[in-house]
């Protein structure tokens, strides 16, 4: 093999080492871009949001499913229907009951509007055969008579008014039963609790549902947050409330604005032993960075959950966010 000259080889050395020391000032270049000012601390997270899911309340056959995984549902839509046949069976009972309580209301109503007349007419002829046993016209055997019917007409009127108490206590069961048997087939109609997304359809149609039993979980797409871990050092500065700001790694030149939520209480990978000063630093606290409700429910479309990113705190009120950091999403931007 010819060996290169020596000019020559000196000429592509120096071409490399320009390479080398270009590529050096570029890293430094970057690491100084990307250093964050002292005051704001950060830390690996994804973007995450509760979950919510849409159970039955009673052992019921599915009838429909209106959804599939991976659909946006609104709150209030409905979701799935639960077959109701043999409550509606119940409802039609009830109200037959409760139509047959109201009629015999009804009844004692008018025997009592009876038996008062009949006592007034009572009344009247028990005191004109007193006057008359006064004036010597008429016989005691008749006054007896006429008294003993006021009082049974008496005893007649309290059964009725007792007969209509009763019912109306009988109508009051009757309605509570009617209106809880068409609560129970309002409740087999499921609709979604929040604005988010089908992850997992868990029932098809002729399936029995436990009481309890999900037919589907939904992700909140209005409760989205992202869980960073900080050294004990850098958690003990964090306050709830504290600005925040979310990357994720597909688009890391936009942030997204967020707010300290929660800062655990209690350490997370927690050594055996913590009476050693660099133990106790390995210690590390869960700090929950939650995006704003309203902006999140602008990006309802776009927010997908599991995304892997950046968090980042500010512990120093004071202290300006760097300029990686400043390309900040907004309501506005989501309706542009």
């Amino acid at each position: 093999m010819p060996k290169l000259p020596e000019g020559k080889m000196k000429w592509i050395l120096g071409l490399v080492a320009i390479a080398i020391l270009a590529f050096i000032g570029f890293r430094y270049w970057k690491g100084k871009q990307s250093e964050l000012p002292e005051g704001i601390v950060s830390g690996n997270g994804r973007l995450e949001s509760k979950l919510a899911d849409v159970a039955a309340k009673e052992p019921l056959r599915v009838k429909q499913i209106l959804v599939n995984e991976g659909d946006l549902v609104k709150p209030g839509q409905v979701l799935v229907q639960l077959d109701t046949t043999t409550l509606e069976s119940s409802l039609a009972e009830a109200n037959a009951n409760l139509a047959a309580t109201q009629e015999k209301m009804a009844v004692a109503q008018a025997g009592i509007v009876r038996q008062k007349s009949e006592i007034e007419l009572a009344t009247i002829e028990a005191e004109r055969a007193r006057r008359l046993v006064k004036q010597g016209a008429g016989s005691q055997r008749d006054v007896d008579v006429r008294t003993s019917q006021l009082e049974t007409t008496r005893a007649t009127l309290a059964e009725a008014e007792a007969t209509l108490k009763t019912s109306k206590q009988e109508i009051e069961v009757a309605r509570a039963n009617a209106q809880t048997i068409q609560t129970r087939i309002a409740d087999a109609t499921l609709r979604s609790p929040v604005t988010g997304r089908v992850l997992y359809r868990l029932a098809e149609p002729g399936e029995v549902l436990a009481p309890g039993g999900p037919a589907l979980t939904l992700v909140n797409l209005e409760d989205v947050y992202m869980e960073i871990f900080l050294p004990a050092s850098e958690a003990a500065k964090v306050k709830i409330g504290s600005e925040a700001r979310l990357t994720v790694d597909f688009e890391p030149n936009r942030s997204i604005p967020g707010y300290v939520s929660f800062v655990s209480p209690e350490a997370q990978f927690t050594p055996k032993q913590v009476e050693t000063k660099s133990e106790r630093e390995k210690l590390v606290f869960r700090v929950k960075l939650q995006v704003p409700r309203q902006l999140a429910s602008r990006y309802v479309e776009r927010i997908k959950t599991g995304i892997r990113g950046v968090g980042y705190v500010k512990v120093d009120p004071s202290v300006e966010w760097p300029a990686q950091l400043r390309n900040v999403i907004t309501e506005q931007s989501a309706s542009r």
